[in-house]
């Protein structure tokens, strides 16, 4: 069966995240686009090859030739149509963070409960070889009891009245967009839900331009997520300190742009491999093997709603200034 894709905006997102993966997996096509500017949704399928356009974001959700919405408006408008693409009968693929507060991440996965349709959240990295063969260390025992647990993600977002990351009320922010990662990265490989210890942050009125956040797990692990919108160089590390040695990963968000996968343990240091799909391709094949049956997902449900509590939380305790 080939399943059906339609995309919820017009999105710089959509061309590697779907589009391209889309062409390569036979079980997956891109036949529609929906945006709020017409002209903009004909010129994007134009470019992409997309069939259908259409004008709104209610007809795309409707519309009866596609299987799977895939969100990636800003996150101001991923509760609504998402739940209004589950309504309609649609698998949903919807971008990270998954909304704008947990929240609304549970009215989310309410309805996927209540309407029986499959919600997963666009976390690429988290299907990608590097990050699977790091959890079967950590279940495995392989490091021993975790001790310490970091993880960061710094790159310069440009300054601009158009762009999402810089706007508060689209859901924008260091957090949402770049520190979601770190958190779920951590939470993801310990398999726990941690406290928020404390956090700080720098803010442009409500946007966070820096913010980072002492964690404490409850098998003991202390953990710090960072993130950062202006840095002199693009970080995306993690580092998991533990009885027996050390494990780090230099770029666990992207092993195909370059990455650097290490473990130390009882003194030898070992280079693991990294080699492998992209982490969009794993994500949409992934995503195949769940509407076959064959699996369950990895990303989205409970999952989701604990994501954006920690980051609920941190907020909180960094003191983000009120509107």
């Amino acid at each position: 069966m080939t399943w059906r894709i339609g995309l919820l905006g017009a999105s710089k997102i959509a061309p590697p995240a779907v589009i391209a993966p889309a062409k390569d997996n036979p079980d997956f096509e891109i036949v529609a686009v929906g945006a709020r500017d017409p002209d903009r949704a004909r010129a994007y399928a134009e470019t992409h090859g997309i069939a259908h356009v259409v004008g709104s974001y209610d007809e795309l959700v409707r519309l009866g030739e596609i299987d799977v919405v895939y969100n990636a408006l800003p996150p101001q408008g991923h509760a609504a149509w998402t739940i209004a693409a589950l309504e309609a009968g649609k698998t949903v693929l919807c971008e990270k963070p998954f909304a704008m507060n947990a929240a609304e991440a549970r009215r989310m996965v309410d309805a996927a409960d209540r309407t029986g349709q499959t919600l997963m959240e666009a976390f690429h990295y988290r299907y990608h070889r590097v990050i699977l063969d790091a959890e079967a260390l950590v279940r495995g025992g392989t490091l021993g009891r975790i001790k310490r647990a970091t993880a960061v993600f710094n790159v310069n977002i440009a300054r601009s009245a158009d762009e999402l990351r810089w706007r508060a009320e689209l859901g924008g922010g260091g957090l949402m967009d770049l520190g979601c990662y770190p958190i779920h990265a951590l939470r993801t490989l310990l398999g726990e839900e941690p406290t928020v210890v404390s956090a700080t942050g720098e803010f442009e009125g409500r946007v966070d331009v820096k913010i980072s956040a002492e964690l404490q797990f409850p098998g003991g692990a202390q953990g710090q997520v960072a993130c950062a919108m202006v840095a002199e160089a693009p970080n995306a590390t993690l580092t998991l300190e533990a009885e027996r040695g050390k494990l780090e990963i230099v770029n666990f968000l992207a092993p195909q742009m370059g990455c650097r996968f290490t473990t130390t343990i009882d003194g030898e240091t070992t280079v693991r491999p990294t080699d492998g799909p992209t982490t969009y391709q794993a994500q949409l094949a992934h995503l195949g093997e769940v509407l076959s049956g064959r699996a369950t997902p990895l990303t989205g449900g409970a999952d989701a709603v604990a994501n954006m509590t920690v980051i609920d939380a941190i907020y909180a305790a960094a003191g983000r200034p009120s509107p």
